[in-house]
């Protein structure tokens, strides 16, 4: 069987929308992984998220355990070029806090949330929102009368508690949700996995959790994930590594092009969404640079941000990228500034140092550049941007206002 005859009888599941991104209902099968930052460390986990992004990640969770860090996605969501995940704990509020920050999807471990009241109110709220839930079976957080009735972690336990949450979300009437029922063991998780798509066509997120460090951690998430993608099964699946999380996010996007699930690229760009500090239309310029590369063949990482305030920080994993500041361009190469061209020359320089850093790569461009000059201007940038547009363009502090009342009611 070659590869496009195995594409085309891949198990068949019903659609969700994680932000932008489709899950399911034979979209692409899509990469995930989750920062290991603090979250309410805001700075901190953009950058992180913009490695990830540059890396091949399509969808990004970060942990919500706390006050501190549901109000840090306030400002993280907004300025993040990926959809972001709420990793919900043992607190049901901390779900109802995070979508009050704006995130664009939940996941939520039965074994950790078991109180049917909890359960129904965060899918409810997730209901009139439109926003998807993860159920987030592990074998090592059953509800211990799982364990009790079959006599440890098996497939069959895992499968029923998945079947089990998904009862509650239909009581009130919710079904954007995805389904992981992910073990340490390759087996297990492989039988859980079949056994599950078996009998339900929820879009399926496929991992094999704490698999370790790499080498031995990649061979056997690799093992797993690779066996049930090979029989049709999973639409979206995280490297869960003890590691750097960009290695995750490498992991899959070079796993699903191995295997013919995802196309091989050129210029990888990634570009943020967008929000009140942009000085230029993002979705404008990214569109032309693209055409720009056209069919170079330059397999780059190639960033287009909206502003210079914090661009080259949050892209700073790209080789080649540029922000918009002062109806000026301020091209940066691995987060740092090189040069500052005009706006209307802004694609064309992006284009030319992308060949000369393929060419020579990004040290001989660093030291190419006259960096000190390049700083200079776009500290006096960013500073202007600030002045006139104030610290809080996305209006996070209002959110924030909304969560501490959530968490506080």
């Amino acid at each position: 069987m070659d590869v496009s005859e195995w594409q085309t009888d891949r198990k068949q599941t019903r659609q969700i929308m994680v932000g932008n991104v489709a899950v399911g209902g034979g979209a692409p099968v899509t990469v995930q992984s989750m920062t290991i930052t603090k979250t309410a460390d805001v700075d901190g986990t953009l950058q992180q998220i913009y490695a990830l992004a540059a890396a091949g990640c399509d969808i990004v969770r970060c942990t919500c355990n706390e006050a501190a860090a549901a109000e840090g996605l306030a400002q993280i969501v907004p300025r993040s070029p990926i959809p972001v995940i709420a990793d919900i704990h043992h607190q049901y509020k901390m779900a109802l806090a995070a979508m009050e920050a704006g995130v664009h999807g939940l996941r939520l471990n039965p074994g950790n949330i078991r109180k049917p009241e909890h359960i129904k109110a965060v899918a409810s709220e997730a209901r009139d929102r439109g926003i998807p839930i993860r159920i987030g079976v592990n074998a090592g957080s059953l509800d211990p009368a799982l364990y009790d009735k079959y006599g440890g972690p098996t497939p069959e336990a895992m499968v029923e508690s998945a079947i089990r949450e998904m009862a509650y979300f239909h009581e009130v009437d919710f079904d954007q949700m995805k389904i992981s029922v992910k073990a340490s063991s390759v087996p297990l998780m492989v039988e859980a996995y079949r056994q599950l798509s078996a009998v339900t066509d929820v879009p399926l997120h496929l991992g094999v959790t704490e698999a370790g460090p790499p080498p031995a951690g990649l061979i056997k998430a690799t093992a797993g994930i690779a066996t049930l993608l090979l029989e049709g099964i999973g639409d979206t699946i995280r490297y869960s590594l003890t590691a750097d999380p960009v290695e995750e996010a490498r992991a899959g996007r070079q796993l699903l092009e191995a295997l013919g699930l995802r196309e091989r690229k050129n210029v990888d760009l990634i570009a943020c969404p967008s929000c009140g500090r942009a000085e230029v239309d993002v979705i404008d310029v990214a569109t032309r640079a693209m055409a720009a590369f056209g069919e170079r063949q330059l397999p780059l990482q190639v960033a287009v941000m909206g502003c210079v305030v914090n661009g080259p920080g949050e892209a700073r994993e790209a080789d080649i990228g540029i922000a918009a500041g002062n109806k000026r361009g301020h091209l940066f190469v691995k987060g740092r500034n090189i040069a500052v061209v005009p706006e209307s020359e802004m694609v064309e320089a992006l284009v030319e140092w992308a060949e000369f850093i393929n060419e020579h790569g990004t040290e001989a461009a660093i030291a190419k550049a006259d960096t000190a000059l390049a700083e200079r201007e776009a500290a006096k940038d960013r500073s202007a941007l600030l002045d006139t547009q104030g610290a809080d363009v996305n209006h996070s502090s209002e959110k924030i206002v909304e969560i501490r009342k959530t968490i506080s009611s």
